[in-house]
């Protein structure tokens, strides 16, 4: 999941409010014919790279409809502190954001029901945020990621199952090249590749409470069983991923150095700054188990404040409603907040080829979910990451050795 930099910022969208006559329903400039008059509304959220965006997009829902939207904003952690004093104190923004999983949690009692909103039915398979059956939370786009390869290098149809994904690594290292890069960072070296495996599980957040819980063992689980010889071909037959960062896993990628990258769509903006590759890029699953879906998920999500009083709440789905169905709703999300869209009446033109596969996918339901969204906090950077170090450390170390250290760190960081 990409990482943003964030900074603090305060944005306050103001104009004056054209009235309607008080006689014979004339409109002027700031009121179109026949729109309701709907109650003032705050937004709160953290993205700086959408803060500016979004307040251009609140005075165009203004011109169009006369109703006005407040866009506040914050940084990282802070906003995190800022949201909960809010709302603890009951000034809490109308419309404000959360991100998927624990966050998601935290503040589930805030949130007003938007399963019938006419917004709601256009959410992508499996991506709206959901108390029970109740769709709570809209999502802000999708990202997604698997196995990013050279087509040039690299037919899908090689890389099916185990056998063939080890065949595959064991051809390119024939070949003085290296068959896919993991990097040392701990997204990249574990949080991200484990995903499968749990994902994989019939109730993935079922099979982590279990884990928490001790009532089940990854070395017992036979999907993990399975992701343990993977990471044993990887171990053997690539470069190791403690001797290789970010910015030359991706160097040696679009440089024709390596075959397959295991990264997400954020990663083609590092690949643009190559220019031509001579190549074209793709995206598939990593075939564990019979798998034959990327892993795509909804960092952050929008939702409505139910301790709002009821004309908020209903000038809140007014404006999510016009965001995600009017042409300069659907418009800005594409084109200026850059996103990926979570909705399936959003077309997205001009997608980079990374962002094309997972939007398809999203579309088609043809997904395997962000489960790692739900691991306990920070067990993949404090946990997980320096069992894997040691992993690809230890030269003896086997991958039925690693499972049982995964095992071991996953108790200690779910205390």
């Amino acid at each position: 999941m990409k990482l943003v930099k964030r900074t603090s910022v305060l944005l306050t969208t103001t104009a004056l409010v054209g009235l309607l006559a008080a006689c014979g329903g004339n409109s002027n400039d700031n009121q179109q014919a026949g729109a309701e008059k709907l109650k003032k509304i705050s937004l709160f959220q953290s993205k700086v790279e959408i803060a500016e965006p979004l307040e251009a997009l609140a005075e165009t829902y203004k011109k169009e409809t006369g109703n006005e939207v407040e866009v506040w904003g914050s940084a990282g952690d802070a906003y995190m502190t800022q949201l909960q004093a809010k709302l603890a104190a009951g000034e809490g923004p109308t419309i404000f954001s959360v991100g998927t999983g624990a966050e998601a949690n935290k503040f589930k009692s805030y949130y007003a029901d938007l399963s019938n909103e006419a917004f709601a039915k256009n959410i992508a398979p499996d991506m709206a945020l959901k108390d029970g059956d109740k769709i709570v939370g809209v999502p802000y786009g999708v990202e997604g990621f698997g196995l990013v390869y050279n087509k040039s290098l690299v037919d899908p149809k090689d890389v099916k199952d185990l056998a063939s994904f080890t065949k595959t690594l064991e051809k390119f290292k024939a070949e003085g090249k290296n068959g896919l890069s993991l990097s040392q960072e701990a997204y990249f070296l574990i949080g991200h590749i484990i995903n499968t495996p749990f994902a994989l599980q019939s109730d993935p957040q079922g099979y982590i409470e279990k884990l928490n819980k001790g009532e089940v063992k990854m070395a017992d689980t036979k999907e993990f069983q399975e992701f343990a010889k993977f990471m044993e071909a990887i171990k053997t037959n690539t470069v190791n991923p403690m001797e290789v960062k970010y910015d030359t896993q991706m160097g040696d990628f679009a440089t024709g150095k390596t075959a397959m990258v295991h990264q997400g769509n954020w990663s083609y903006g590092m690949l643009s700054d190559y220019g031509d590759l001579g190549f074209e890029v793709g995206m598939m699953a990593l075939p564990l188990a019979g798998n034959d879906k990327i892993a795509v998920g909804v960092a952050s999500n929008w939702v409505v404040n139910n301790k709002a009083d009821a004309d908020q709440i209903k000038a809140a789905s007014a404006f999510l409603n016009w965001m995600f169905t009017s042409e300069a709703g659907k418009k800005a999300i594409v084109d200026e907040f850059k996103f990926i869209p979570a909705m399936t009446n959003i077309d997205a033109a001009n997608l980079d080829p990374l962002s094309q596969t997972v939007f398809e996918a999203t579309k088609a339901g043809q997904t395997i979910p962000w489960a790692n969204n739900y691991f306990p906090q920070g067990v993949i950077v404090n946990d997980l990451a320096p069992a894997t170090q040691e992993f690809f450390l230890s030269k003896d170390m086997t991958g039925e050795q690693f499972l049982k250290n995964l095992d071991a760190a996953w108790a200690k960081g779910a205390k």
